[in-house]
């Protein structure tokens, strides 16, 4: 599984983004957040999300400009009855933090505005999600961990995942010993929260 591509970006519209890395041009499906983030660049970054259309098998790619939109749009096709292309439409509409503040204050109206969105899915969004951004699930590591040692806590972050433990509890962890020791290293950060854990 492919986690992110970086090189020239070739193509750019509000919908799409191909990024040429060595030669080979990926193209990748974007939301609106993404293309204002991208717009303007010659060099990008694009985290990536594969998705299989049940339907037909067809796959397309996702991209996001930001782990953190990637995050919230996994989290918003977990929710039964929403596609890749309702969670595009729906990250295209709201930034990551009105569509948090829309669910965690059960803004079903906010939500129902956006298009394709009725009333039932938008009371399915803000009843199956409340709880994970409440727990901090939806919530990219970028967002949780803005120090110096951004980079040291994400890659323990994912060194502790892979190990079997929750996200919610590793973002604790790793905040409470970030506020102690804001320079650890991975390492570091790994055994005190292996400690917590």
């Amino acid at each position: 599984m492919i986690d992110y591509i970086s090189g020239k970006l070739v193509t750019l519209t509000p919908t799409m983004a191909v990024i040429d890395n060595h030669g080979i041009g990926y193209a990748t499906e974007i939301s609106l957040q993404t293309y204002d983030v991208l717009n303007g660049k010659t060099e990008a970054v694009v985290y990536l999300q594969r998705q299989v259309n049940p339907r037909d098998g067809s796959e397309a790619d996702y991209g996001f400009a930001t782990q953190e939109e990637r995050e919230l749009f996994r989290q918003i096709t977990s929710v039964s009855g929403m596609g890749a292309a309702s969670a595009r439409m729906v990250l295209s509409s709201l930034s990551a933090e009105e569509l948090r503040n829309a669910i965690l204050s059960e803004d079903v109206n906010r939500l129902k505005a956006v298009k394709g969105i009725g009333l039932k899915t938008a009371q399915r969004l803000v009843l199956e999600l409340k709880d994970k951004i409440v727990k901090g699930e939806a919530a990219g590591t970028e967002v949780l961990f803005k120090t110096d040692s951004g980079a040291a806590a994400e890659e323990a972050s994912s060194a502790l995942q892979m190990l079997g433990f929750s996200k919610p509890n590793i973002n604790k962890a790793i905040q409470a010993i970030l506020k102690q020791d804001p320079g650890a290293s991975v390492e570091e950060i790994i055994k005190a929260a292996l400690k917590r854990l």
